[in-house]
């Protein structure tokens, strides 16, 4: 027992020093990469607490008052939604916090970068204290997430179009034939990517026999999408290119694909639901990891978005400075000057936030359909609209950015 006991409490001891030197070798390149990992970490507790806290809520008086006691599946919602309300306040304090940071001679700035077994605790203590507010509080917060992630999925479509357009005038900037070839094979694979996409909808999701009006409609418009896209691209006026708007035609291809397989399993003209009644655990695994790296992804990348968040006087935004000093007092001049920082963190923070409402939705079936959707990850008809109503405000926001210097000249877009 004695050798036992002591064998123990080394291996604890070891588990804290390995815990602690991990955090402690989280520098400034390596931050966001933490923060992503927490985050991570939060949807992997959502997930867990959703499949096994249910019964341990039942018995909690001040969650469990009601008169008849509801199914399982409102206890799994409610679990999902307090873990992401200790998650939404933990990173919304945070953007509280680093509002205005300007240079990194901010003592704010060692808060965002360091700290990290503080920042921890009080992570792990917040989501904690969330299992005692009132079921009131959580219902609101669930109301307001619906919103919440129309902002995060209005962001990745920013993201999105901004990286397209930048890509595309990085390689006509190099003004070689080579570059100008690969434009066009990277935009002819995509239209026929969107195609034979659109192709296999049509198999999948509008089977013989069955009145599929609804889903036809998406298919078809999503094709005409695809053709508007690349003639408003194409008109004189316009002077665009192929490759935005091929690529923005598949990205709505997918999600009308998207859309569509969210639809319940037991939707006639849902052809997938024959393999996926029986959905596998490793499959639930593959869906979940799928969604944590999509909305850790719009996450880092808005977070460091030069033309959303970057500071007027930071390297991003251009300097006047020279890339060398003239001299040595010009040097020490240089060295006495703080640097700016390269990324909002108030707003990096706060599309966390936001991230953290759309995991919450995606965990639940938005909420409003986990009686249908089960076990499943983001099924349901509200997971379908959300898709849908994606691709319209990605193709009005793309159309808009063609069409925009044409109605406002005089504005810089």
């Amino acid at each position: 027992m004695w050798a036992a006991s002591c064998l123990a409490s080394c291996c604890a001891a070891c588990a804290c020093e390995a815990c602690r030197t991990a955090v402690g070798s989280i520098g400034r390149r390596s931050a966001r990469i933490a923060y992503c990992g927490l985050f991570a970490l939060s949807l992997l507790a959502s997930w867990v607490l959703r499949e096994v806290a249910a019964p341990l809520l039942q018995s909690i008086p001040w969650i469990n008052h009601f008169h008849k006691t509801p199914d399982r599946e409102w206890f799994e919602t409610d679990a999902v939604l307090r873990v992401s309300l200790g998650n939404f306040l933990f990173f919304t304090i945070l953007a509280a916090i680093m509002a205005g940071i300007k240079d990194q001679k901010d003592p704010r700035d060692k808060v965002h970068h360091g700290g990290w077994m503080a920042k921890i605790f009080c992570w792990v203590v917040i989501v904690f204290l969330m299992f005692f507010v009132p079921n009131g509080v959580v219902s609101f917060y669930e109301s307001i997430s619906k919103f919440g992630s129309g902002l995060f999925l209005l962001v990745q479509v920013v993201l999105l179009l901004d990286f397209v357009h930048g890509w595309n005038e990085n390689w006509v900037a190099k003004d070689e034939q080579f570059w100008y070839m690969a434009l066009l094979v990277v935009s002819v694979v995509c239209y026929i990517g969107s195609f034979a996409f659109s192709g296999l909808l049509f198999h999948w999701f509008t089977p013989s026999g069955q009145d599929c009006g609804l889903n036809m409609f998406f298919i078809v418009s999503t094709l005409i999408l695809v053709f508007v896209f690349a003639i408003v691209a194409l008109h004189p006026k316009v002077n665009g290119s192929l490759l935005p708007a091929s690529v923005i035609g598949l990205y709505c291809t997918y999600l009308c694909y998207s859309g569509l397989s969210s639809e319940p399993r037991d939707y006639e003209c849902n052809g997938l639901h024959n393999h996926s009644k029986a959905m596998s655990t490793g499959s639930l695994t593959l869906g979940l990891c799928t969604t944590i790296l999509s909305v850790v992804y719009s996450a880092v990348r808005a977070g460091s978005s030069a033309t959303v968040l970057s500071a007027p006087d930071s390297p991003r935004a251009g300097s006047d400075k020279p890339l060398l000093p003239f001299s040595k007092a010009d040097e020490e001049e240089t060295k006495d000057v703080p640097k700016p920082v390269t990324y909002s963190y108030s707003f990096f923070h706060l599309i966390f936030s936001l991230a953290s409402m759309y995991s919450a939705m995606l965990l639940t079936g938005w909420s409003t359909s986990v009686g249908e959707s089960g076990k499943l990850v983001d099924v349901g008809w509200p997971s379908v609209w959300v898709r849908i109503a994606t691709q319209w405000a990605t193709a009005g926001l793309f159309i808009w950015s063609l069409v925009a210097p044409l109605l406002f000249p005089d504005r810089e877009f």
